[in-house]
């Protein structure tokens, strides 16, 4: 592949350069079929799953409450994370072209920032309203209520979209000169970073203080809600109620470790290796795998949504009362 080698500009915020290449996983062409594959049918669990919550909770009035409200909004930020990167990646591996415009890879890496702000704050939202409904049932309705439910979920929006303006603007005062090649299969901010021929110790100075401030904080944050939460669960003198109390937990906490882990590992050791395959592989865990999980963990699992999908497709309900979903962690 032949690139057109561009005069590294004086002005800092001329890139010289009006595309970039996503080289993504594998450039051997039988490979591509089986990728596009499992990308596409990943991408399909992941949209139809996840707007099938959305449309069960939304239809049925017993759900109607804090925990499934948040469900409901990560479901809709899960499809929006991945239909960020995934499309992109399955129209290049279709056309066998790997050319995404500069204007386009800061927009898809502006949606993705804030995607990925919503996904991290709405988990610490949901593990407060468990650490709120375990540790403090009598209370749960007046502190969790309508109010403050919307008023969380419209602060995490509020600060991922300016955060990821604030990533973005940053970006565009980077110039790219000769190297146009992302060794990824989407616009990563860690990765254009690197890429830039201009001083960018500001843009990491600032990337590296926000992933200690608004992804180290949040997880802190959902340690000492589940430290609650298990110290709760140990006065519980039942140990069938132990059990169910903290089964009920620990599908959150799964996708909380795995979200977390992979995500903080991409960053933290791309300052110390030079291997940017091992980085893509590893984005995959968080950017399509659990958002496909999460119908899965969350909810399939969860009889209220069970039955709430029955009623949705007109299949008989389950026999049994229904457990709102106040006391329980989806």
């Amino acid at each position: 592949m032949s690139h057109v080698i561009f005069p590294c500009p004086s002005s800092r915020n001329y890139t010289g350069i009006s595309e970039f290449y996503l080289m993504g996983f594998s450039e051997e062409l039988e490979l591509q079929p089986l990728v596009f594959g499992l990308f596409l049918s990943m991408y399909l669990v992941t949209v139809f799953g996840n707007l099938l919550i959305i449309l069960a909770v939304s239809s049925d009035p017993h759900l109607h409450t804090p925990m499934y409200f948040f469900l409901t909004n990560l479901s809709f930020v899960d499809i929006c994370f991945t239909s960020t990167t995934v499309p992109k990646m399955l129209q290049n591996i279709q056309t066998q072209s790997k050319v995404i415009t500069y204007a386009r890879c800061l927009t898809q890496m502006y949606f993705f920032i804030l995607f990925t702000g919503l996904d991290i704050f709405l988990l610490t939202v949901m593990a407060y309203d468990r650490f709120v409904a375990i540790c403090h049932p009598l209370r749960y309705t007046v502190i969790m209520n309508p109010w403050l439910c919307a008023l969380l979920v419209l602060v995490s929006w509020v600060v991922s979209v300016l955060y990821s303006l604030l990533q973005t603007s940053m970006v565009l005062q980077l110039s790219f000169c000769t190297e146009v090649e992302i060794p990824h299969f989407f616009c990563e901010l860690n990765q254009m970073i690197q890429l830039a021929c201009s001083d960018t110790f500001l843009n990491n100075m600032v990337m590296y203080l926000a992933t200690v401030l608004l992804a180290g904080g949040p997880f802190f944050g959902i340690l000492y809600s589940y430290s609650q939460i298990v110290s709760s669960i140990h006065r519980i003198s039942s140990a069938q109620g132990k059990y169910k109390a903290f089964s009920t937990c620990a599908s959150h906490l799964s996708v909380v470790s795995l979200f977390y882990c992979t995500g903080l590992g991409v960053y933290l050791s791309s300052a110390a290796t030079q291997s940017s395959h091992s980085s893509a592989v590893a984005s995959v865990i968080y950017t399509v795998v659990t958002p496909m999980l999460n119908p899965f963990i969350y909810s399939l699992r969860n009889r209220d949504i069970k039955e709430a999908l029955m009623r949705f497709s007109g299949m008989p309900a389950l026999k049994g009362p229904i457990v709102l979903g106040l006391k329980k962690c989806p």
